[in-house]
């Protein structure tokens, strides 16, 4: 089983996090950030021995671990930050291994086709920075980095956006979601297959759900056109329902196993064993690794028209 999607924060990172003075921060194990309200972490969720006992449990053979990008931290100044993620996340013990992350504010494009080459797995994006069409032409450095690497992008939830009082349950559903959705529009607005043909993308959450919206897209003018067999998105946070309405459009090989862990966990899709082995092993391979060996490289897709 591969989960592209989880959390897990070296103690590298955790020390610099609290040497820090201002959002994002650690004091303790409270967790202040400039957008939500202060997060108690669990640290056993952090204790690289109780995950990686708990990954042998499950039975998973790789679990792909993302720098927390609702901190904010790709647009802050502090690149000793993004070192300390990086120096701590590629040296966690089998079957972790890491997404990489640029400083956005002045993205060190060889620096990333450096972390690339020494094994990290992908890029890992914001998705805040990608709602409009411009937001994805701004990193088309990036996105060339990872293509010509063969390697893929994930897109995760960035900042919520909340200036108001509201539930804890706010931004994970509102914020994150709106976000993931405007990025995949933007992505197919963009002209982001044409524009990348190789390039392998995984939105997770199931991209906020985004792709069951292409009869609205029809009905006001837009085309699905047909699937696009580098673009995928992840499981966390959703259930059957969600699942299986995102499956019947992009079809079950677009759909990767990933928990977010550990703020979520494995969840029965009910798609039946043949279609839960593709979802947790072979299309999550093939997003991090491409193709099989003598299966073929797919033509670019057109996507949405």
């Amino acid at each position: 089983m591969i989960d592209v999607h989880q959390h897990l924060w070296p103690a590298e990172f955790v020390d610099r996090l609290r040497a820090r003075s201002e959002p994002p921060y650690l004091d303790g194990w409270t967790l202040h950030t400039a957008t939500e309200a202060p997060y108690e972490v669990d640290p056993a969720a952090h204790a690289v021995d109780k995950r990686v006992a708990l990954e042998q449990d499950t039975g998973t053979t790789l679990a792909a671990v993302s720098l927390s990008s609702p901190l904010g931290i790709e647009q802050l100044r502090d690149n000793a930050l993004l070192d300390a993620w990086h120096a701590g996340a590629a040296v966690l013990p089998e079957p972790f291994k890491a997404w990489a992350s640029v400083n956005l504010i002045k993205p060190d494009v060889d620096g990333l086709d450096v972390l690339l080459a020494d094994g990290f797995l992908g890029l890992q994006l914001p998705a805040h920075v990608l709602t409009t069409p411009a937001g994805w032409a701004e990193v088309g450095d990036l996105l060339a980095v990872a293509e010509r690497s063969d390697k893929p992008i994930l897109v995760h939830p960035g900042t919520a956006r909340t200036d108001c009082e509201v539930p804890g349950w706010w931004a994970p559903v509102v914020d994150y979601a709106g976000q993931l959705q405007a990025a995949w529009w933007a992505w197919h607005a963009y002209g982001g297959r044409h524009q990348h043909p190789r390039l392998r993308l995984c939105f997770v959450a199931a991209a906020g759900l985004a792709p069951v919206h292409h009869e609205r897209l029809a009905a006001r003018g837009g085309r699905l056109g047909t699937i696009d067999p580098n673009l995928y998105v992840d499981t966390s946070s959703y259930g059957p329902q969600g699942i299986d309405a995102v499956a019947r459009v992009l079809g079950i090989d677009q759909v990767v196993h990933g928990t977010d862990r550990p703020y979520a966990g494995i969840t029965d899709l009910r798609q039946g064993d043949a279609a839960t082995a593709v979802i947790r092993h072979a299309n999550p391979h093939r997003l991090l690794y491409g193709v099989n060996p003598g299966a073929g490289t797919p033509s670019p897709e057109r996507g949405v028209q």
